[in-house]
């Protein structure tokens, strides 16, 4: 790096993913961040760009699970370009990174998602890697993922399933409906793995984190309830300082109360995700999801018959929930948004913080409303305002 970054972007705040920051700026040399500086001390004739008043300035939102955005389906079209149209529809909400999640689906579907995802990367810095919720999950907790391609694995799913070259893969999984071992598979061929969509008991919760599992999806839905002599994955989960679990913080998946109780008797790692469906980003009010029709109704994406079938939340207002639903601080929503998030994808050295030798992966946004001022994304500016 050069001893005077040519780029400076200027905040009221800047929180760095621990601490917030007044009246200072993010250098930027190329796609990383080169220093955190005081505005006073920004050399006399650099290029600065200066933040509206009370505008923060922090780490980019890292979404791990994403189904849609834009009008589009990842399952519908698992192609570069259906990809290209997801992560531009939740940039607009802060999300500078995430993972394109694909629900249970054949063989043939999950192969053009990792092909599709090989195939952007090199060129969308904002596509981490892939999400595959499913097959392998409980006939019991299936939600809204078809029954008739759930289904046991085989050997050659380790294979299917490991990282695409250069990413991260994310598998989500019911423990119980995976032969012993299975897991440690997955983990040794490079993947983070987490329970979602599973009747597990405790202890098969706990012998699938011996295997290697860290994750949970979208904590408290689609999984075996806390129970008082049955205390299941959530208890598994809350308990452990290694797990990280995925909160939907829409008001619908979770009642609030229940999420404000996780929080504080928690010793893992929340992450905000927003299972995020079609309409995200997009104009329309209803889709198809594997032949079912979901339709918008007051924020809840359902099937006809009122049960939830994703999401219409995105990153931005998950973080605005957590402070007006939850009473978080907003730097806690924030680590929810990113650190987190980055630290279990195994990327915390590089994505999820403003400090120097880190991507320049930042979002703009107004304390108050969340709204989304600006983002970056390797040091490259949106070219849209919002």
């Amino acid at each position: 790096m050069s001893e005077e970054p040519r780029r400076m972007i200027a905040a009221d705040v800047v929180f760095d993913g621990e601490s917030a920051h007044r009246d200072c700026a993010v250098a930027i040399e190329g796609d990383d961040i080169a220093a955190l500086i005081l505005r006073r001390e920004i050399p006399r004739g650099a290029d600065v760009l200066k933040l509206p008043k009370g505008v923060w300035l922090a780490p980019g939102f890292i979404d791990i699970q994403v189904n849609g955005g834009g009008d589009v389906l990842f399952n519908d079209a698992p192609t570069p370009q259906a990809i290209a149209t997801i992560l531009h529809a939740h940039r607009k909400f802060g999300a500078t990174s995430l993972l394109p999640t694909l629900i249970t689906d054949t063989d043939e579907k999950m192969i053009a998602a990792k092909r599709a995802v090989t195939e952007i990367m090199p060129h969308a810095p904002g596509v981490l890697g892939v999400h595959f919720e499913g097959p392998f999950i409980s006939p019991e907790r299936l939600g809204v993922h078809r029954a008739d391609l759930r289904r046991a694995p085989s050997p050659h799913h380790v294979d299917m399933l490991a990282p695409p070259r250069g990413g991260v893969s994310l598998v989500t999984l019911a423990p119980e409906e995976t032969p012993p071992g299975f897991i440690a598979e997955l983990v040794s061929a490079g993947c983070k793995v987490a329970l979602g969509h599973s009747m597990a008991n405790y202890a098969q919760t706990r012998e699938a984190m011996k295997e290697g599992l860290t994750g949970f999806t979208h904590l408290f839905n689609a999984m075996r309830p806390l129970a008082s002599r049955e205390p299941g994955p959530i208890a598994a989960a809350l308990e452990s300082s290694s797990a990280y679990y995925g909160l939907i913080v829409d008001g619908e998946h979770v009642d609030p109360a229940m999420l404000r109780l996780a929080l504080r008797a928690g010793l893992g790692h929340p992450m905000l995700v927003t299972d995020a469906m079609p309409p995200v980003g997009g104009s329309g009010k209803g889709f198809a999801l594997q032949g079912q029709e979901i339709l918008v109704r007051d924020g809840r994406c359902e099937t006809a018959q009122g049960a939830l079938a994703g999401a219409s939340l995105d990153m931005a207002s998950a973080v605005r929930n957590c402070v007006s639903l939850l009473d978080l601080p907003l730097e806690r929503a924030l680590v929810f948004a990113s650190t987190n998030p980055a630290n279990f994808l195994g990327l915390g050295k590089r994505l999820g913080r403003l400090v120097a030798g880190y991507r320049a992966d930042m979002t703009a946004f107004d304390p108050q409303t969340l709204r989304i001022v600006s983002t970056w994304v390797a040091g490259e500016r949106s070219a849209d305002e919002w």
